[in-house]
């Protein structure tokens, strides 16, 4: 058995969409990676999220009219992770429905969806994260957190792996990663 040298540096780099199912936010989709660049995002949408709003649409577009009243206007925006109220989503149709329809186009529809996207607080998103990550409600990711959502994700990591990227940010040194050190992680401040 040959033993790998410990001093590797890991970045742990994760992007999750979340979706409002059941009165609370599960995993929809995530990527689960290695990754030794630490580059910080633009603040525009990555391909992905442009992606997600177009499939969305074109999802709950149920009578494909490419226009969504505001039954489908809801449930995609809660398919993308938003939380709306009905007075939210009455505004949106109030603002955009500028044929008097009572529905609004996928432009306007995109175009709402990208402000809101960018306008997440990216705080408030990454504790998100982290709570579906902290499962157990420990107020940490311990290595059997870390080891379910690798699994659930279909990521085949062994346990040294997973201990190494808990290693690599535990600030400190108590075998997992509490909030504080998941923020720098997510925030590429570490």
């Amino acid at each position: 058995m040959t033993s790998k040298s410990m001093d590797t540096r890991y970045c742990l780099k994760l992007e999750v969409t979340l979706v409002f199912e059941n009165g609370e936010y599960v995993i929809a989709e995530a990527e689960f990676a290695l990754d030794k660049s630490k580059k910080k995002k633009k603040r525009e949408l990555a391909e992905e999220q442009k992606q997600e709003i177009k499939e969305a649409f074109d999802l709950f577009d149920t009578d494909k009219d490419r226009a969504i009243d505001y039954h489908e206007l809801k449930v995609a925006m809660r398919a993308l992770g938003f939380d709306v109220k009905k007075a939210d989503v009455l505004k949106i149709l109030r603002d955009y429905d500028r044929e008097g329809t009572g529905k609004i186009s996928y432009d306007d529809f995109n175009e709402v969806m990208t402000d809101m996207m960018l306008e997440r607080d990216p705080q408030e998103e990454i504790l998100k994260a982290f709570k579906l990550f902290d499962d157990d409600s420990s107020g940490k990711i311990s290595l059997r957190n870390l080891r379910r959502v690798a699994r659930e994700l279909g990521e085949n990591m062994t346990d040294e792996e997973l201990r190494a990227m808990i290693d690599e940010f535990d600030r400190d040194a108590d075998g997992e990663i509490n909030e504080e050190e998941f923020i720098a992680i997510m925030t590429g401040d570490t």
